[in-house]
């Protein structure tokens, strides 16, 4: 098991556009005591309500909403992207529907407080959710809704607020 520290979301010093947009992340939830995941690239970090806040998008078509909804919590989870480059992308091309894409992409589930992630990650941040989905569907262009969604399957945005920032620990550690 990999050892991570806990840090303060402040210190938490990246560039989202390459981390969420360029490199990808797992949302990962647990449902009835499974878990499951799914590669994103969409997804922010601020602060909403006086809250340090990360939101995501999930597709009403992913299975991985079933478990977005049913949960609390979700995790977004970064990895090294030359190292887990094709893990990233196979996780992103199949559905936990028909196989265990966890297990066979060679993650090891782990849990905060109840919330899955995967021991695997270089960063792990833990969210609780703020408010129900928020469906996407009305837009000011209608080329995004040309373009994005041709085939109606819109996503939904969840907010979260965020309650742990979890970094790997490199270097020796003491068993």
């Amino acid at each position: 098991m990999n050892r991570f520290h806990p840090i303060s979301a402040k210190d938490f010093d990246f560039s989202p556009f390459r981390l969420i947009g360029e490199e990808w992340m797992l949302i990962a939830a647990e449902k009835g005591g499974k878990a499951n995941t799914m590669t994103a690239s969409w997804g922010g970090f601020g602060v909403l309500w006086n809250r340090n806040a990360a939101w995501i998008f999930v597709r009403k078509s992913r299975y991985t909403k079933e478990f977005v909804d049913s949960s609390d919590t979700f995790s977004l989870n970064f990895f090294d992207h030359q190292k887990y480059a094709k893990m990233l992308a196979y996780i992103g091309t199949v559905s936990g529907r028909n196989e265990d894409k966890i297990a066979k992409a060679g993650l090891t589930v782990a849990h905060l407080e109840g919330t899955p992630y995967f021991d695997e990650a270089e960063a792990v941040i833990r969210c609780k959710k703020l408010c129900d989905p928020i469906p996407l569907k009305s837009f000011l262009y209608d080329t995004i809704d040309r373009e994005i969604y041709a085939d109606k399957d819109y996503h939904d945005m969840y907010i979260g607020e965020i309650t742990h920032v979890l970094q790997r620990e490199h270097g020796n550690v003491d068993q």
